[in-house]
């Protein structure tokens, strides 16, 4: 669709991970099939840089 971002100025890593800490469980074990509307929901919090600062955007879909 012709449809890109434009990435300015240099990358941030906004996340340094503690080796020590365990991961959280992934609860679905990957596995984004589902036999119905409505039994998995996944979510994604996150922000995205704007020309006057960050938007903070939450996602919310029915796998």
């Amino acid at each position: 669709m012709g449809i890109q971002g434009i990435i300015r100025g240099k990358p941030h890593k906004t996340t340094i991970p503690d080796k020590k800490q365990p991961c959280p469980l992934d609860k679905v074990n990957r596995q984004f099939r589902v036999p119905a509307p409505n039994i998995l929901w996944v979510s994604d919090f996150t922000y995205v840089a704007t020309w006057k600062g960050f938007v903070y955007v939450a996602f919310v879909i029915d796998a």
